[in-house]
């Protein structure tokens, strides 16, 4: 298998020759050039035909998101992955940049750490997604045991849906950018949301998902209780988990270890989902590498709640939701652009069922059959 062309874009020789280094030193990919600035970058790509582009946002003469868009113009199915900094400014121009069409991003690695930090935190991070946008998953996926077998447990007749649980990593900030705005604003039950971010990123995030949606939609803090219309994100550095509180629910946060590599993770916030809310949870798993949410969605549908996944055509990459699906664990699989009317539906029509169920026990108990 030929190896991924990688071109490296990035103002700082430093970060050049590092990224140079460490990406070639694995076997799979080659880096076949790098630039210092956008313009040069542009007409490097006509000249070597890369396969993926990691593209720095702050440059002279032509900065990242000017690259991104003129790379989108003439190559429209380019990966590119942004590298950006761990800042409020840097969250906020990557956040601009996923929007613009970039497929990723990774943050760079801060100076305190030294070079083998740097190294370290390039192969863990950069490459896993080099090689996921690329169609090529990394070793450490390819030797991933398989869940246990599902072992579904019928949900009660009619059972409402009464919490929504959605997980979601690379491509995740564009795809909740399409669901949550289109849910309405009367939606009668709360939202739960994990994606993969770091600290600041997913509150500016929250903040943007806020101003297009008709719900509410907020980062999530320890203590709150759940109410219907409103939705919450993971902390970037925080698990996030649902608990009972007398007759409703509350948002939880610990700094538990990592699970998958994440925090937050999908798994934690699933199996809180599924051991307090039991057959009322909708899981929906959309795009993302790796395999956080498998083994939380087993536990949804075991408990007898539901769980639906993004396809794949709709996906940045196929890697969550993928094994979902391929561990049987999906109860539908739907396009991107129908996500949203699928949960609403779903969640709608299990609690119309009930209140239908409801009506016809009061009426044969008021009138009894002769």
């Amino acid at each position: 298998m030929a190896a991924i062309r990688v071109l490296v874009v990035d103002d700082s020789v430093v970060i050049r020759k590092l990224l140079a280094e460490t990406l070639s030193s694995d076997p799979e990919i080659e880096v076949v050039g790098s630039a210092s600035d956008g313009r040069i970058a542009l007409a490097k790509i006509t000249q070597l035909n890369p396969d993926l582009l990691t593209l720095d946002i702050e440059m002279p003469v032509m900065n990242g998101l000017e690259t991104l868009k003129e790379v989108r113009k003439s190559h429209p199915h380019l990966p590119v992955i942004m590298f950006s900094t761990l800042t409020e400014r840097g969250a906020a121009t990557t956040l601009d940049a996923l929007s613009l069409g970039a497929s990723d991003y990774v943050t760079k690695p801060t100076h305190t750490g030294g070079s083998d930090q740097a190294i370290a935190s390039i192969r863990s991070e950069l490459i896993p997604k080099i090689k996921a946008l690329s169609s090529r998953p990394s070793s450490k996926l390819k030797t991933l045991p398989p869940p246990r077998p599902a072992v579904r447990i019928a949900a009660p007749a009619n059972r409402r849906i009464e919490i929504v649980a959605i997980g979601t990593s690379t491509g995740g900030p564009n795809a909740l950018g399409e669901v949550l705005p289109q849910i309405p604003k009367d939606f009668p039950v709360p939202i739960v949301v994990v994606q993969h971010m770091p600290p600041i990123f997913t509150r500016l995030l929250a903040d943007r998902l806020a101003a297009r949606s008709a719900i509410s939609v907020e980062e999530g803090v320890a203590g709150v209780t759940l109410s219907g219309g409103h939705s919450w994100i993971a902390p970037g550095n925080f698990h996030m988990t649902v608990a009972r509180a007398g007759v409703s629910w509350r948002l939880e946060l610990n700094q538990n270890p990592p699970e998958h590599s994440c925090r937050p993770a999908v798994d934690v916030l699933f199996r809180s989902v599924a051991a307090v809310c039991r057959a009322s949870v909708l899981g929906v798993v959309m795009t993302g590498m790796g395999s956080d949410g498998v083994l939380g969605a087993q536990q949804i549908r075991e408990a007898g709640g539901q769980v639906i996944i993004q396809d794949e055509a709709s996906s940045v990459v196929w890697g969550m939701p993928g094994l979902v699906c391929a561990s049987g664990q999906a109860d539908g699989v739907y396009p991107l652009d129908q996500l949203a009317l699928e949960i609403t539906r779903r969640v709608l029509q299990s609690r119309a069922l009930n209140a239908n169920s409801q009506s016809k026990a009061y009426a044969t108990s008021e009138h009894p059959a002769k």
